[in-house]
């Protein structure tokens, strides 16, 4: 159980075979220019650890003078000497807010604060037999100025067995779709009659669902955050009429469905501006000038709850009920497995990954 001390009542019992390590962004000059600065288009190994070891905490901060930077910088992870990442997304996005910005919020594994979200913090723990490497890649047209921390325990020999055999890897992956395939018909709003037959429309299967996540290999799902711009009033005036699916192994049709996009994320009645160490809202904004639409991060963690697969998993959401709206959604997919994964989708340029323009 090399990973298995972290409880409050676990504090006092005694580590052996561990030695905590870092590294970190600190000028090396002795002066205090503790940051590093990657060009624009400049990729930038930040840790490339031996292991046995486990990253157990990352910190960042950075400074970046491009409209919605978040999205433009992207972070990578490799475990094991593995030749594609496993983890790739926009760092702002990987940290638990989309929409290109930044927010103060908290979780149990990931925050942003504590003014004005500046400071990144991740708490999933990332264990690695043999190699630890951590790349971030500035895709915006200015400098970027990145202080960062890597805390990671490091094991003795005997623990290689271990990690290699009785630990999986953490995987952590970014997608969108903008906008979404819906069908409503906008011209009918108003119609009662149509109304009542939309709400009674079925989707047993998912098809044509937001997909979060899918996965091919053994281990399990522990969380996402869920990014929607919902830029146009339809015949649900917002988005959270949609049930979440989840297929597992294989499964034709979801053994775990839900019963509305509030519900999987613990809320009720609505979204509300509300976070906790599980579930919660992290951004939660109106336009005043377009009552129709709105912008909401929402995330549910499967800290307690771990969605466990074998052969394979599958990770969806509706889009409003039976998938009848058109927007803008995004997602972060957090998750471990054994190795090899899935290749994940191309990650999208940094244009395609820009909020949509008339986001204010």
């Amino acid at each position: 159980m090399i990973l298995g001390y972290s409880t409050l009542a676990d504090l006092a019992r005694l580590r052996r075979g561990v030695r905590r390590m870092r590294v970190s962004s600190w000028d090396r000059t002795g002066g205090n220019d503790d940051f590093v600065t990657l060009a624009p288009g400049e990729a930038r190994t930040i840790a490339d650890l031996s292991g046995p070891g486990c990253i157990r905490h990352l910190w960042m901060t950075m400074e970046s003078r491009e409209p919605a930077w978040p999205r433009r910088i992207v972070l990578r992870a490799w475990w094991d000497g593995e030749a594609a990442p496993s983890v790739e997304a926009p760092i702002g996005d990987f940290f638990g807010i989309g929409h290109g910005i930044v927010k103060n919020y908290t979780s149990l594994p990931l925050q942003m604060s504590p003014e004005d979200g500046r400071a990144f913090n991740c708490w999933f723990p990332m264990p690695f037999a043999t190699q630890a490497r951590l790349e971030v890649t500035n895709e915006a047209h200015s400098d970027l100025y990145l202080y960062f921390y890597a805390d990671y325990a490091a094991y003795g020999p005997e623990a290689t067995v271990e990690l290699a055999q009785d630990y999986a890897r953490f995987h952590a992956q970014w997608r969108r779709q903008n906008p979404v395939d819906g069908w409503a018909d906008l011209s009918r709003r108003g119609d009662e009659a149509f109304l009542a037959q939309t709400w009674r429309t079925p989707n047993l299967d998912g098809a044509g669902n937001y997909v979060i996540l899918e996965a091919t290999g053994k281990g399990h799902y522990v969380g996402c955050h869920l990014d929607v711009d919902c830029f146009q009033r339809q015949l649900c005036d917002w988005w959270g009429e949609g049930d979440d699916m989840i297929f597992i192994d294989g499964e034709a049709l979801p053994s775990m469905v839900g019963t509305g996009s509030e519900d999987y994320f613990c809320h009720a009645w609505g979204m509300h501006a509300k976070g906790y160490p599980y579930t919660g809202t992290s951004l939660h904004e109106h336009d005043p000038d377009n009552p129709g639409r709105h912008k909401c991060t929402s995330y549910r963690f499967h800290i307690e709850d771990p969605v466990h697969f074998t052969e394979s998993l599958k990770v969806t959401i509706e889009h409003g009920h039976a998938n009848l709206q058109n927007n803008d959604y995004s997602s972060t997919a957090y998750w471990y497995q054994t190795e090899p994964h899935a290749p994940f989708p191309p990650l999208p340029d940094a244009v395609a990954r820009r909020p949509r323009p008339d986001l204010r």
